[in-house]
């Protein structure tokens, strides 16, 4: 077994730097899609979404940086082009959100495929013995399990 210059298996460190890649492009399609809901909300509740998405938008870019730093510490090279996110994205593209309703419970549903990957994410990491991504990740999924409750207590759910 090869090691990596942080002391972890090079086989292992692709697999996570794949992985993470994954979640990079999710992150990055979720990202726009929420800039757009900034963009194009309106109705009775546009003042109060309209800054809730940009707090959103802020965070997400936050992650995007720092998951695609992870995968830099890890020694691979985070993508970086959006023909990448749009093709390997499960959190779809979604277009023309006017409807606050209609975009908060794409949120929710984009949240509920972030942390799934993340919790696949978490298990390889601790399987690679990567603190580093672990702690990222177990950060990632407590503060949006958080965010998902208060965005469905919006919802009625």
């Amino acid at each position: 077994m090869s090691k990596n210059f942080i002391g972890l298996d090079t086989e292992k460190t692709q697999q996570l730097a794949n992985s993470l890649n994954d979640l990079l492009s999710n992150y990055q399609i979720f990202y726009m899609n929420v800039r757009g809901y900034h963009w194009n909300i309106k109705g009775d509740n546009f003042f109060e979404l309209h800054a809730k998405f940009e707090e959103l938008y802020d965070d997400l870019l936050l992650k995007i940086d720092e998951i695609a730093e992870r995968v830099l510490t890890l020694g691979h090279r985070p993508a970086h082009a959006y023909s990448t996110y749009i093709e390997k994205s499960d959190v779809p593209e979604r277009k023309d959100v006017a409807d606050g309703k209609d975009a908060v419970e794409n949120i929710v549903e984009s949240f509920a495929r972030l942390i799934g990957k993340q919790r696949e994410l978490l298990h390889l990491a601790g399987d690679a013995d990567d603190e580093g991504t672990v702690a990222l990740m177990s950060d990632y999924i407590s503060e949006q399990e958080k965010t998902v409750w208060m965005y469905r207590s919006y919802l009625g759910q």
